[in-house]
């Protein structure tokens, strides 16, 4: 995991659409950047909705929410119409800026050991630092996590 204060790593990613997005759009705007395992699984779902429902709230905080994961960008569509998710989806299947956030490690689950995300949540601040991180969040209860950090 990064540590806080130090800059947040620059990336290119292409968003649910293709549209290719970098973390300098964000410039001036505090930034929810926050890397999940996988589309469509409970987990994943459990905190993309979350993140749905509270958007309002973080938008009027001038928050914005963005999520990063190694699946394809036709997944991530899907992913997003399923759930009228309002915030934009990132795909990195070269897993670079997943490496570079430092979200890729050894999981072990039921005594299997493989490689994949932490889940783990970034703030962003205006400026392109990093001001608070989350790493190995309850899936559920990370977006109201986010939401009770920003005051």
């Amino acid at each position: 995991m990064l540590k806080i204060g130090t800059k947040a790593p620059e990336f290119s990613l292409p968003d649910e659409n293709g549209t290719v997005r970098n973390l300098s759009d964000y410039e001036g705007k505090k930034l929810i950047l926050y890397f999940y395992p996988k589309d469509n699984t409970p987990g994943c779902s459990a905190q993309a909705c979350g993140f749905g429902e509270l958007y309002p709230q973080f938008t009027k905080k001038g928050v914005e929410v963005v999520g990063i994961s190694k699946d394809s960008v036709a997944s991530h569509k899907k992913f997003k119409d399923k759930y009228s998710l309002p915030f934009t989806l990132l795909s990195n299947p070269e897993l670079d800026v997943i490496q570079a956030y430092d979200v890729w490690h050894e999981k072990k689950l039921y005594g299997k050991t493989s490689m994949g995300v932490v889940r783990t949540t970034y703030l962003i601040d205006e400026k392109g630092f990093i001001i608070e991180a989350m790493e190995k969040v309850k899936a559920a209860k990370n977006p109201g996590d986010m939401l009770e950090s920003l005051g």
